[in-house]
């Protein structure tokens, strides 16, 4: 190895050791580590790797932080530390913006109907496809003063939408629509009885939302009347969705905030990374899983 790749080597680990440390480890002379250090940097070594930092963060909209483009570098090949990662972004100046979470759209009334006891109990981890969904209900505001409301419903074996439903009011038939969208993919790849679990907004006490569970021998499960952390997987989608595709931008018309909602489930399911999925998508993590188990 020359004297160069080594300098460039204990450069790279530097970030992660003691440098007196990495010298010994390369058998390279501190005042040669200096020499060539001094023409790799009027070289810029980082070049390449900065230009690809910069295409991850514009490619999802400046959404990631140093996490996610360190897991998505590590994913294309690279072997970097994050911390590099970090440094780097604060160099050319690439930060994930975080906006103010607004008011929530509130759904209870009281108790209208019946009010299911709560089976997750905040334990919302699970290695089991669509065993645990979640739903609830979100608003967004649009020009003209209307309004779009938004009825996901969540796998939180990996945090993937399998349904959702759009309409300018928050009506019965609306939140229904996302239950009955999720029925088919459920009886169709479910290995055991589902569980959907929500709040206690006047929609999941009703009846028919009741009946249509038991129908299809799924179980009921609800939070405790005002505890969001009961919720909290749901809450959490809710909030990072509106600061990556709303909070900040320009209200749009009904029916491009609706497309603009429909794209952003598609990145969130398909390309989105998470940390607490190994650095994969939600469907790549399902996809991997299935591949395992067979």
């Amino acid at each position: 190895m020359s004297r160069k790749a080594q300098t460039a080597l204990a450069f790279e680990l530097k970030e992660e050791f003691r440098l007196k440390d990495v010298l010994i480890r390369v058998d390279l002379p501190e005042a040669t580590y200096y020499y060539h250090l001094k023409r790799l940097e009027n070289e810029d070594p980082d070049k390449a790797l900065k230009k690809d930092i910069q295409l991850i963060f514009e490619q999802h909209d400046g959404n990631y932080g140093y996490r996610r483009i360190h897991l998505q570098l590590r994913s294309n090949g690279y072997i970097i530390n994050h911390k590099k990662v970090q440094r780097l972004m604060n160099e050319l100046g690439l930060k994930s913006e975080k906006f103010m979470r607004k008011s929530r759209y509130k759904s209870y009334k009281g108790t209208t109907g019946k009010v299911a006891e709560n089976r997750l109990n905040r334990r919302f981890n699970t290695p089991v496809h669509l065993q645990k969904l979640t739903t609830d209900v979100t608003e967004f505001k649009c020009t003209d003063g209307e309004k779009l409301y938004f009825s996901p419903i969540m796998d939180l074996s990996n945090g993937e939408v399998i349904s959702s439903s759009m309409s300018k009011r928050p009506t019965l038939e609306f939140v229904l629509a996302s239950l009955e969208k999720a029925i088919p993919i459920i009886k169709k790849d479910a290995p055991y009885r589902t569980t959907v679990h929500s709040d206690q907004g006047w929609h999941y006490q009703h009846n028919r939302w009741v009946k249509t569970l038991k129908k299809h021998r799924m179980f009921q499960s609800m939070s405790r009347k005002a505890t969001c952390a009961d919720n909290a997987s749901m809450e959490n989608f809710f909030g990072i969705m509106k600061q990556e595709m709303y909070y900040g931008e320009d209200l749009l018309p009904y029916g491009e905030l609706k497309q603009r909602i429909e794209a952003y489930i598609a990145y969130y399911n398909n390309d989105r990374i998470k940390l607490k999925l190994a650095g994969l998508s939600p469907v790549q993590y399902r996809t991997q899983a299935s591949q395992s188990a067979s």
